[in-house]
């Protein structure tokens, strides 16, 4: 991380604008220049160097209401805080597209753009090659987040990227076919089975079951129900009997009882919402952004008869979400690294994050906006069940080589769930795969444990 701290030069000419409110003028410049003082002194610098305003460059989506969203809250921070200048770098909204993209950028040690957007499995792999820097140095209030958004985005101990908004996998159930959502698994298999063999609607429990990453979310949610990791630290556990178990039970929901369709294993996002959505599925696994198309009776047959909650769980568990969303980070080649801070600091405030809720429905990751009565009006859920879902997340395995990881453990719960495998099988495969992985990049410790 050497050539990381060397990136960190002294802004040009930065501004800052305090939290105070302008109830007299004197008293807000004072404590700006002291809280802006503060920081300089903080990285090492005596004094603003002559020039114009330092620049800002941002990368991430730009499209529709997230495009529109963020370039308001960029132009009121380019208003209120005269000495950054904040210039958008759009980039692919696709997230393979966009990682790919910043991976040429950073590995080539560019220094724009200043902030990424980055995907919570990102962090961890940007963080271990030195290409994004950590952010403890500014002092950042992580105890206003939630935990499980903070621990995605640390790498040995150090932070580094601020959550911006969370994203997490939900059951979504039909209220005018339950009086409750199921709390185990057991119990919706009792409730599901009756409704599908009376053929309306089809289908009881759809998800996302082709084989990329959205199939690695919905085991995480099972193995998580049945307590079980995919991985412990430096070692793979993905292979102990919680694994076994949650991907045996997914397996007989498609192919012994009947409460999964078979299609599901070649659906992404898009299939069970449209499913869910037309009034052909009883529940649904998948995340926020379904939430709002659903709501409209425009498009939707079950606007205002749907409601969400936490995944159900099985025996030695509880109820467990994968965690996503974005992130900001910093560029660790970037010349103007506290003025980006401070950007980052105006983007993932309160009320920036509430607006956001408002425009594009994304959840917010500091707690007390829950508390915030605006919210309820922002939302197409209620609070409360965001948050409860939202309390009940966890990441997938903070490590450099998940993606490779990932794509190991998608082959063999694809075959396991097509019935080329048996899932005890599959995952000793698996897991011996990633341990082999995992020690070949010296992050394990050379072998898998069974128990």
């Amino acid at each position: 991380m050497g050539h990381a701290r060397a990136a960190l030069a002294c802004p040009t000419r930065v501004g800052y604008r305090g939290s105070v409110k302008k109830t007299g003028g004197h008293r807000v410049l004072r404590v700006a220049t002291v809280a802006w003082s503060a920081l300089l002194g903080a990285l090492g610098c005596a004094s603003e160097r002559p020039g114009g305003p330092a620049t800002v460059t941002v990368s991430g989506s730009v499209l529709g209401a997230e495009g529109r969203i963020l370039r308001r809250q960029l132009e009121r921070f380019d208003r209120e805080t005269p000495d950054i200048r904040v210039e958008m770098r759009p980039t692919p909204d696709a997230a393979d597209l966009r990682h790919q993209l910043y991976v040429q950028w950073l590995n080539a040690r560019a220094t724009d753009p200043d902030i990424l957007q980055v995907d919570a499995i990102w962090t961890p792999e940007f963080a271990a090659a030195g290409w994004i820097l950590p952010l403890d140095r500014f002092a950042p209030d992580t105890a206003a987040f939630f935990p499980v958004t903070i621990e995605a985005n640390r790498w040995r101990g150090d932070l580094f990227a601020l959550p911006w908004f969370v994203d997490v996998g939900m059951l979504y159930w039909r209220t005018d076919l339950f009086s409750e959502p199921p709390e185990t698994w057991d119990a919706l298999e009792r409730a599901v089975i009756p409704i599908v063999a009376g053929g309306s609607p089809r289908y009881g429990l759809v998800w996302q079951g082709a084989r990329y990453e959205g199939l690695v979310t919905v085991f995480l949610e099972y193995l998580g129900g049945f307590g079980g990791r995919i991985l412990d630290g430096d070692r793979v556990t993905v292979q102990e009997p919680p694994g076994v178990l949650a991907l045996t039970t997914m397996r007989d929901q498609i192919h012994r009882t009947g409460v999964v369709p078979r299609r599901v294993l070649t659906w992404h996002e898009e299939e069970p919402r449209f499913a869910f959505q037309n009034g052909e599925a009883a529940l649904m696994r998948n995340w926020p952004y379904a939430a709002g198309p659903m709501q409209d009776s425009t498009q939707s047959r079950v606007a205002g008869r749907f409601a969400v909650a936490p995944m159900p769980a099985g025996p030695g568990g509880r109820h467990t979400a994968a965690f996503g969303g974005a992130q900001l980070a910093i560029n660790a080649f970037s010349p103007e690294a506290a003025a980006a801070w401070l950007v980052i600091e105006y983007l993932t405030r309160p009320e920036q994050m509430l607006e956001r809720a408002s425009i594009v429905g994304q959840f917010p990751t500091r707690t007390a906006v829950y508390d915030d009565p605006a919210l309820a009006d922002a939302l197409a859920i209620p609070p409360a069940q965001a948050r409860a879902i939202v309390e009940a997340a966890v990441p997938r395995p903070v490590t450099p080589v998940y993606t490779q990881l990932s794509e190991i453990l998608q082959i063999q719960l694809h075959r396991a769930l097509s019935l080329q495998a048996e899932p005890r099988d599959a995952l000793a495969r698996a897991g011996s795969e990633m341990q082999a992985l995992l020690d070949r990049a010296g992050l394990g410790r050379g072998g898998v444990a069974v128990r």
